[in-house]
């Protein structure tokens, strides 16, 4: 027989993503009262749209990953390692951007890869692995580059641009790419086998194993996708900006977690949610855009970025601790 329908059974099953959306419509009731010109602004929200996606490549597969239980830092450094094999094929090889396109997804992808093998197999906490990759692919580019951007300006004319990065009706199309990488998310994560391995292991990886899921592999699955998510958000970036420079990716690292955070997916694991995570990046992109939009100076996005954080945090750990 199904369960009726009911008002307080809706919110309590769907209780995170809600209150992820309960902090992106305070942010927005918060910029309409402070500087309603701003928030008409059609230009204010087009500069959200530019960085809301990528910030949405990086944290959808952060959810994967900490649901298991385990964490990877090293996605900024990736976010820059995918990008410089993309702009490097285009640049100095003469690449075809497409191919330079599916090459980056793959450099993210092997990189994901290798950070759940030394997480896996290497036995080492993935906190540590990813805070030592982090590094260790950063301080490479900056050997390799010299320190020096690319230009890819270049590419303005070939028709790729057109497609992940151009305007369909005025609208970003890296935003409409943006929203099918969430619904196949969505699917994987909620709908599928695979989405429920995850949260078994994240919840007992014990109890996981003896139940038939190769836990393993589900791990490094998991960290392979994170890969292929900071690939993506690192060629579309350089796409956007023409360039691609070896510190790019690395201040979307808080910006990242927060997003996580806010949206929904708690730090013990077990739990998440791939609409909160929307959501929580929603946040956190029209926070960073519209604090300096309002003339506010720069160093206030650090404040309410922690202080969203930490409120988002405790109201997981309230409703934890009245679910478990």
């Amino acid at each position: 027989m199904n369960k009726e329908f009911t008002i307080n059974s809706f919110i309590s099953e769907n209780s995170r993503p809600l209150s992820s959306l309960f902090y992106f419509m305070l942010i927005m009731t918060i910029f309409f009262t402070a500087s309603p010109e701003v928030f008409f602004s059609t230009k204010f929200h087009q500069a959200v749209l530019t960085v809301y996606p990528i910030i949405i490549f990086l944290v959808i597969p952060l959810v994967f990953v900490v649901t298991m239980g385990e964490i990877d830092l090293s996605f900024a450094s990736n976010f820059a390692f995918a990008s410089w094999i993309f702009a490097l094929l285009i640049k100095t090889f003469s690449v075809d951007p497409f191919l330079a396109f599916l090459l980056g997804i793959l450099a993210g992808a092997f990189i994901g890869v290798l950070m759940g093998c030394l997480v896996v197999y290497g036995r080492i906490s993935s906190l540590v692995a990813s805070l030592g990759a982090l590094f260790l692919i950063r301080g490479f580019l900056f050997v390799v580059s010299d320190s020096k951007s690319i230009t890819i300006i270049e590419i303005r004319k070939h028709w790729i641009y057109d497609l992940l990065v151009g305007k369909f009706f005025g609208f970003p199309m890296q935003f409409i790419w943006a929203g099918i990488f969430v619904i196949i998310a969505y699917f994987l994560y909620h709908r599928h086998v695979f989405g429920a391995h995850i949260h078994h292991i994240g919840d007992n990886p014990e109890s996981a194993a003896q139940m038939g899921i190769n836990v393993d592999r589900t791990r490094i699955f998991c960290f392979m996708f994170c890969g292929i998510g900071a690939a993506l958000a690192g060629m579309f970036s350089t796409l956007v900006n023409f360039t691609w420079w070896p510190t790019q990716g690395f201040g979307y690292l808080l910006l990242a977690l927060a997003s996580v955070f806010v949206g929904g997916t708690p730090t013990w694991g077990g739990v998440g949610t791939i609409f909160g995570a929307v959501f929580g990046s929603g946040v956190i992109a029209y926070m960073e855009t519209g604090i300096v939009a309002m003339g506010w100076s720069g160093l206030w996005r650090q404040f309410f970025n922690g202080l969203i954080i930490i409120l988002a945090l405790l109201g997981h750990r309230f409703h934890g601790n009245r679910i478990r």
